[in-house]
């Protein structure tokens, strides 16, 4: 009898902290108190621990224990703590080696009848456990695979409590016992489609070969049919495999987002599209004890597609304005606040009335009125933050026809392009934190090594100056100018180059 110490691990958004979780058996009417600031859901972990327990062999329920969860201050939220709660209360019990559980990490739920279940966040937390020196994490069966995603960490699977118990000194009578595995992974939210299904639109194929190679924000406007959907769904497949530390963070934000099985690395961008219904929480995260990430976030090193762009709520809209200049949303609560990455490309599609019809030579019933307060859901702020912005022409049938007849460009030939516009730019910013043009600072672009002479920027200049543009908008060209010339295998931007970014950026193609 006396304390057990041993390791779990809460998170804070994709970031983790160790904490210590620390048991006492005294004398007095039995009990079991859990303290540090534990959510509801943690709080119910002392009911889950003695009937797991008890169903393993080791009762306690004849016994005073108080469980503390240290640093008291941390906000803790979540069912992965039992697993650490339960073997430091066996522990001060004399059932298992005090010093065995001292030094590993524990993460899992506890069935009551014993079993340890998998739990979401295994991989951020585990890599945060790797990044705080611990050499040995103990997790559910169901979340191996996952776990050993993290290079550097003696990892351990068990099934039950009795298992975790025999490994850590346990004089207990083994039993087999079928482990909870988690669900299969979820589908994709889109399949990689090929660019080779579209029919004519070339501006619009040329915008989405510039958006990928420069990771630049976009913006279609046109009728229904004209293909905007169909062309956003194709940008996944442009993009480039995922780095290696981009993987390892688009994993672990799926970890912490889905209870699914985690074999292998992200390696693909993923895609987000969400409906035109969703709340500001649902796209950039919300919640009250626990905050969970949103779309946004779901979509870091991907696309987050909003068709019908101007239907979302205004508010939910101008969330995202924040993270498209900084890639990261933060989310503060009273006692907490959970920080998530959000470095995504935003793709806006929007008809260019309510009814969709402005422009076609059919029966448009939207008055101007009506149709500059529609478009206007897009505030100027957020559109100012889209680097190309482009009008999408429904084809006539005669067009669609004749253009069937041509050679189209396939997915794989514009991910070469792709591949070596950005190629060409990770070179030309070797050692800076930024690797894209899309991302290049505003410094670099006009006081570094990026800026260009005053007759090559003469003519966005007077754009500045005659059409309202604001300093953001001026660099955004000088960015689109950069991947422009990446993709032609020019050294720096030539005049024609620079020309064609302010009209993808003004829509004029």
């Amino acid at each position: 009898m006396g304390v057990a110490r041993t390791l779990a691990v809460a998170l804070q958004g994709l970031r983790g902290a160790l904490v210590d979780v620390e048991a006492s058996i005294t004398s007095g009417l039995p009990r079991f108190t859990l303290i540090g600031l534990p959510d509801a859901s943690l709080a119910e972990a002392a009911h889950r621990v003695l009937a797991a327990a008890s169903n393993s062999g080791a009762s306690l329920a004849q016994s005073r224990v108080t469980a503390n969860l240290s640093p008291a201050a941390l906000p803790k939220h979540g069912s992965s703590f039992d697993l650490a709660i339960a073997l430091a209360a066996m522990a001060a019990a004399g059932s298992v080696s005090s010093a065995s559980i001292a030094g590993t990490v524990h993460l899992g739920e506890l069935g009551l009848d014993g079993r340890v279940r998998p739990v979401l966040g295994v991989l951020p937390a585990v890599h945060a456990a790797a990044q705080a020196g611990a050499a040995r994490v103990m997790v559910p069966v169901g979340n191996l695979r996952e776990a050993r995603l993290v290079p550097g960490i003696d990892v351990i699977p068990v099934a039950s409590l009795r298992e975790a118990a025999i490994r850590h000194g346990g004089e207990f009578t083994p039993v087999d016992v079928e482990p909870v595995l988690a669900p299969p992974a979820a589908p994709p939210a889109v399949d990689e489609l090929d660019l080779a299904d579209v029919i004519g639109n070339e501006d619009a194929i040329g915008a989405l070969i510039v958006a990928a190679a420069g990771a630049h924000h976009l913006f279609f406007l046109g009728p229904p049919g004209a293909g905007k959907t169909m062309l956003a769904e194709r940008i996944p497949g442009l993009l480039p495999d995922l780095d290696e530390a981009a993987a390892l963070e688009a994993t672990s934000i799926r970890s912490l987002t889905e209870l699914g099985s985690v074999d292998e690395l992200v390696t693909r961008p993923p895609y987000e599209a969400p409906h035109h219904t969703a709340s500001a929480a649902a796209l950039v995260g919300g919640g009250s004890s626990r905050i969970r990430p949103g779309a946004a976030v779901r979509a870091s090193h991907g696309v987050l597609f909003l068709d019908e762009a101007p239907e979302f709520q205004t508010a939910a809209l101008d969330a995202l304005r924040q993270p498209l200049e900084s890639g990261v949303i933060t989310i503060s609560r009273a006692n907490h606040q959970a920080q998530f990455p959000a470095r995504f490309q935003l793709v806006l599609a929007a008809n260019p009335c309510p009814c969709g019809q402005y422009g076609l030579g059919g029966d448009c019933s939207c008055g101007p009125g009506r149709r500059r307060s529609y478009l206007n859901r897009l505030s100027g702020p957020l559109m100012d933050r889209i680097d190309l912005q482009l009008t999408v022409k429904r084809l006539a049938p005669a067009q669609l026809l004749a253009a069937g007849d041509r050679p189209r460009t396939t997915s794989a030939a514009a991910r070469r392009r792709v591949e070596a516009a950005r190629a060409a730019a990770r070179e030309r910013f070797a050692g800076q934190p930024w690797s894209v043009n899309g991302r290049a600072p505003s410094r670099w672009l006009t006081d570094g090594p990026g800026r260009l002479s005053k007759r090559l920027t003469a003519p966005v200049e007077r754009y500045y100056q005659t059409h309202g543009m604001t300093m953001r908008g001026f660099v955004r060209v000088l960015r689109v100018a950069w991947t422009l010339a990446d993709l032609d295998g020019a050294a720096s931007p030539r005049a024609e180059h620079v020309g064609a970014a302010l009209a993808l950026r003004e829509g004029s193609l």
